[in-house]
């Protein structure tokens, strides 16, 4: 870390409308928590908890950091993987040597598809209305 004045290093992960800023705070012992619940109460499905901890476990940093995490927006499932991009990003700015095994991983990667709205003429983005000859 070049700053010192800082106690954390801060990072902040976007999949569909969810938007995660986090935090990892060096020498703790582990505790993760999201909008101030821990994470077995905010992410109930293990696939999930598994996808936001995955960076950790590919650089081997588990338990090393104490992550708070504020997410808003999205379902659950956005809100995870921007939490893990955000987690991801966070540990590059930790440790830049980080970079090639998260990278290979793809967990550095903007997901950037996004509800296509609706257009006007049309029951939802590409339906249109039911035709008939006559």
């Amino acid at each position: 870390m070049t700053e010192t004045s800082k106690q954390y290093i801060e990072a902040v992960g976007r999949r569909k409308s969810a938007i995660a800023r986090v935090r990892l705070q060096n020498g703790g012992s582990g505790v993760f928590t999201i909008n101030s619940r821990s994470l077995e109460t905010y992410l109930p499905i293990a696939l999930l908890r598994q996808s936001v901890l995955s960076p950790f476990t590919q650089t081997g940093t588990e338990n090393m950091f104490d992550v708070s995490v504020k997410v808003v927006g999205g379902g659950i499932h956005g809100q995870a993987d921007s939490i893990r991009l955000g987690v991801a990003r966070a540990l590059i700015n930790f440790n830049p040597e980080f970079r090639t095994a998260l990278k290979k991983m793809g967990y550095l990667s903007r997901d950037a598809r996004i509800r296509e709205r609706k257009k006007f003429g049309k029951k939802s983005a590409r339906r249109s209305p039911q035709w008939s000859k006559r």
